[in-house]
């Protein structure tokens, strides 16, 4: 271990946080991981306990300081799932479970709220205008936007919102439980659509938003920068964490930024494909732009006067998840024993298997999709399906659909950009498969770079925003940790070509019917 004091890092994903030692050049010394439970509810609500991942945060903390021995660091960094909503009370404590990114159950509210005429795309013109004129987008019509929670608590759970003393992103309440600090970053705001965006370097709560939509200001946090020192980490936490108390703790930013940040894309234009439990295609820009068909714009970056290209697919991982869990070694009167090393024997499963899967083809829409079409009454499915069909077809099918909703979405960012983007470093559970790297080459079309490390992206992207914080690091000095580069085949490329274009016609010719069996 260095005799340099590291920064304890915390990255809190939908799965369970992971909590790392980094250096302030972002090198990983170790790093452990505890799980967390996921509810998921009828009429589309999502939820986990604030509670348990604090006791995860903590359980995974003493872990990694007691099997390295360091207990003295020079900062604390967070990271956490961005599009999420804590409740507190007065007392500091929720006031019910944590609402998180899938939760789409304000949708009703927020089409009541945008609502008016003349109508674009589902908005009324005048309402979509201030929105942005003042944010640069406007809140998300499937209802998963922190926005669409409060106004769900408000109008579904009077008793809570009356009760809350402010509402906090997952990120925003951890730094709560490590300083005692109620605070958001200029970033992990943004999707509450009640900022002034404008002036990148000065966001604040707009008072013509607050009035629009509502929302009392005294329940809504202060506002920072991501690299500002919230404040000394309390007793109380260093404790629950395993190390001294004391050392600063910096504001830091939500997921999608700080994993472009961990993958070394912190140059204009340079993309981070993020494949973990959801996808991302993001990179920074210069300008201040929105497309609102295909939910997705430019918004206040964890790096001071930047912005990021922001946008999310629902389900990726979540997919291979979906596909053990529930097809292959399901909890149920026929389960079988999970095998060990299941995700190795996948990819060599999926590796062997031709590419296009013999024609089958996956949707990943397993609970909606946001972007590049928000519509939450999407689901996935098998399609072209036959009695020769294998379940390495099956394994294969699933990673190319979400590679092709991938393409879908870069062909976007690329219309966006009015540019193709430049590298593309692929993090994320997903990135560890060189099957999957190579399956995304050849879809896109562009070469690959593996990260490395490619799970811990976050957790490094924290460690590097808590870095520039405390004057340890600087924007400009950071680079890209590459493990390895996949070049698109050319042989693969009109199977692939095919084989989008049916991806991308399935959605337009079944998006009604699923809107008709979704519908609530």
């Amino acid at each position: 271990m260095t005799s340099v004091k590291p920064i304890l890092a915390i990255d809190l994903g939908t799965s369970g946080p992971k909590v790392a030692l980094v250096t302030a050049d972002g090198d990983l010394l170790a790093w452990e991981f505890e799980p967390v439970r996921l509810h998921l509810l009828q009429g589309g609500g999502a939820e986990q306990s604030a509670v348990e991942w604090w006791e995860a945060i903590g359980t995974a903390a003493r872990r990694l300081t007691a099997a390295t021995g360091v207990t003295r660091v020079a900062a604390v960094g967070a990271t956490a799932q961005w599009s999420g909503t804590v409740a507190v009370g007065n007392d500091d404590r929720p006031l019910t479970n944590a609402i998180i990114w899938m939760d789409s159950r304000g949708a009703p509210d927020v089409h009541a709220l945008v609502a008016g005429h003349p109508k674009v795309a589902g908005y009324g013109l005048a309402k979509l205008a201030t929105w942005i004129r003042l944010t640069g987008g406007a809140p998300g019509l499937a209802g998963k936007d922190p926005l669409a929670h409060i106004l769900y608590l408000r109008r579904s759970h009077p008793d809570v919102y009356r009760s809350a003393s402010v509402f906090l992103e997952p990120k925003d309440y951890i730094n709560l439980r490590l300083t005692g600090v109620r605070a958001a970053s200029f970033d992990s705001i943004t999707l509450h659509w009640l900022t002034d965006n404008r002036a990148i370097d000065r966001v604040a709560y707009a008072q013509q938003l607050l009035t629009l939509t509502g929302i009392e200001r005294v329940k809504l946090p202060d506002l920072r920068r991501a690299t500002d020192i919230l404040g000394p980490l309390t007793p109380e936490a260093a404790g629950h964490l395993g190390i001294e108390p004391g050392a600063p703790v910096a504001v830091g930013s939500s997921d999608i930024h700080s994993a472009a940040i961990g993958a070394g894309a912190v140059r204009d234009y340079d993309a981070n494909l993020y494949v973990g439990t959801s996808s991302w295609f993001v990179c920074h820009v210069p300008f201040k732009r929105t497309d609102l068909f295909h939910n997705m714009a430019s918004l206040p970056s964890a790096i001071p006067g930047k912005y990021l290209l922001t946008n999310e697919q629902e389900c990726a991982g979540a997919c291979l998840t979906f596909l053990r869990d529930n097809l292959l070694f399901a909890d149920d009167e026929l389960a079988t024993p999970l095998p060990d090393g299941f995700y190795a024997a996948l990819n060599r499963m999926a590796a062997r298997e031709a590419p296009g899967s013999g024609g089958l083809i996956f949707t990943p829409w397993l609970y909606g999709e946001r972007t590049p079409v928000e519509d939450h009454t999407l689901r996935g499915g098998f399609h072209n399906l036959s009695l020769t069909t294998s379940r390495a077809q099956m394994a294969r099918a699933v990673m190319e659909g979400v590679a092709y909703n991938m393409r879908w979405l870069r062909d976007a960012v690329r219309r966006f950009l009015r540019r193709s983007p430049g590298a593309v470093m692929m993090t994320g559970g997903g990135a560890q498969s060189a099957v999957w790297c190579q399956i995304f080459a050849d879809v896109l079309g562009c070469p690959i770079h593996q990260a490395t490390h490619p799970l811990l992206a976050n957790v490094r992207g924290a460690a590097l925003i808590a870095a520039v914080a405390i004057g340890s690091q600087s924007f400009n000095r950071i680079q890209a940790p590459m493990a390895a580069t996949f070049h698109p085949r050319r042989e693969h490329r009109r199977t692939y070509d095919e084989l989008f274009r049916v991806f991308v016609r399935i959605y337009r010719q079944n998006r009604d019917i699923y809107a008709h069996l979704n519908r609530r």
